[in-house]
């Protein structure tokens, strides 16, 4: 007999037990709904300055919701209990501009002087535009968001420099404006689209095939939207070439305490 799936975790800390336990390690997206989930960047602290100041002067790509102590790995604003070496589902490190692994944890990786960025992500603002009534069709298909490398270059802050990443969705040309309207009521995760229609005019050939997530069909009376993504880092990460980083593997997200409706733009 074959074995049981692992069951769907529900809410935050059942997200972060299953991955610690090794039991959830794919994509994040549709898990803990009403719970905001972030981008990670851990690097050492001689290059947190000029990425912290990156991030600062790229909000749309990378909106900062934490920046934790050197050598600590709780994000002890948006989830006190949790540990940023073992609570992603599937990380990645980098040596020199170069993904080299995809581990479940980087606890063996862990060091004093490591530094962890908690970026807001699009998947928060999903659960809006649900409750709008409008489709999010990589969540209906059961995959991962589509992301794409575009040509538009962002602010450069020491060796941080590169190409904006864009995450897409498809809509009707009737529910492009109300998407617009319901995601930039949370600027700390990526806020209104940056452009709707003609994808070859952020450099993208082939919106059938994304760089980093799955594919998902695009109708012939719908238009693709694209939103500023959190993937930018790992782009940015590679044209740096600083010796040593880990993020998270695209799509695997970390999963906060902070509910979604606390990041709305007009919230308390």
């Amino acid at each position: 007999m074959s074995a049981e799936p692992a069951p769907v975790p529900k809410t935050p800390e059942d997200v972060r037990q299953a991955c610690r336990d090794g039991n959830w390690t794919g994509h994040t997206a549709g898990l803990a709904p009403g719970y905001a989930q972030a981008n990670l960047v851990i690097l050492p602290t001689e290059y947190a300055g000029d990425f912290h100041t990156f991030c600062l002067r790229n909000p749309k790509p990378c909106p900062l919701l934490e920046v934790t102590q050197p050598g600590i790995p709780t994000p002890a604003r948006i989830a006190p209990s949790a540990d940023i070496r073992t609570d992603v589902p599937r990380y990645r490190v980098w040596e020199h501009g170069e993904a080299v692994d995809e581990p479940t944890d980087v606890l063996s990786l862990w060091r004093d002087d490591l530094v962890g960025f908690l970026i807001g992500c699009s998947f928060t603002f999903e659960a809006a535009l649900m409750r709008d009534g409008l489709e999010v069709r990589h969540q209906v298909r059961g995959t991962n968001v589509p992301m794409f490398r575009t040509s538009i270059e962002c602010e450069a802050v020491g060796p941080f420099a590169g190409e904006l990443v864009v995450s897409m969705r498809p809509y009707s040309p009737a529910d492009v404006v109300r998407a617009v309207e319901v995601t930039s009521q949370f600027p700390q995760v990526h806020g209104s689209p940056i452009h709707v229609g003609l994808p070859e005019l952020l450099g993208i050939d082939d919106i059938a095939h994304p760089d980093f997530g799955d594919a998902v069909p695009v109708g012939d009376d719908e238009l693709p939207v694209f939103w500023a993504c959190g993937v930018t880092p790992q782009a940015v990460l590679e044209s740096a070439r600083v010796p040593f980083a880990i993020t998270h593997a695209p799509g695997c997200m970390f999963v906060s305490d902070v509910r979604d409706d606390q990041l709305e733009s007009d919230a308390p």
